[in-house]
């Protein structure tokens, strides 16, 4: 069996994010190309002006779920380095939420690789954004944290 160990990043941060170390970790004489997605908040969202966003997450799932994806990336795709940071907590207009980089000997698999990556993060990864206007807040596109989980009864002995 062989075991392959990447370099790559995973983190769930409640402080900026910083790209350009993360681009600098990314990089690697081997590589011709790495390519970045900077998600960050907008000052509005369905014709509402927003003020903020709070994200939470369950995250040792999450975190588990994004070595899943960078996993996949390794296998579909000829990159080197991966790094998908996400960040939770209040953020303000402009701040950065997500950032992924993707390093690879050639573009097209780091283009390929990042937009999978993102894709995925967001179908898949358990975080939740909660998008505050002057009237109220409300979970974004469906978006809730998951319900407690009921304990079933025990049974009464007959």
């Amino acid at each position: 069996m062989t075991t392959v160990l990447y370099d790559d990043i995973f983190q769930l941060v409640r402080e900026p994010i910083d790209p350009h170390s993360l681009i600098d970790h990314v990089r690697a004489p081997e590589d011709g190309a790495i390519v970045t997605f900077d998600g960050f908040v907008r000052n509005q969202s369905h014709n509402r002006p927003t003020l903020y966003l709070e994200y939470e997450a369950y995250e040792s799932m999450a975190l588990t779920k994004m070595r899943g994806i960078a996993a996949e990336l390794h296998e579909k795709y000829r990159i080197h380095r991966v790094a998908i940071v996400h960040r939770l907590g209040r953020l303000e207009i402009g701040e950065t939420s997500v950032f992924i980089a993707v390093s690879a000997p050639h573009r097209a698999d780091a283009f390929g690789a990042c937009r999978f990556a993102i894709d995925t993060l967001k179908r898949t990864v358990p975080i939740w954004k909660k998008e505050h206007f002057e009237d109220g807040a409300v979970w974004a596109d469906g978006e809730l944290p998951p319900a407690p989980v009921a304990t079933p009864r025990a049974k009464p002995a007959s």
